[in-house]
């Protein structure tokens, strides 16, 4: 049973990094891109004017 114990954590590891991945590439692209990219947008133009004064 020590293999098992041994073997858990990497393999728990790889799960949850395979979830964020997918959980990545899912939320790409999609209705909220524009939105997304819009808020972006206005985030550097607020920091441009900032960087500007």
């Amino acid at each position: 049973m020590d293999y098992v114990s041994a073997l858990l954590p990497p393999v728990v590891m790889a799960v949850f990094f395979i979830g964020v991945i997918r959980v990545i590439v899912k939320t790409q692209g999609g209705a909220n891109k524009a939105k997304e990219d819009a808020a972006v947008d206005a985030a550097l133009a607020r920091t441009d004017t900032k960087a500007d004064a």
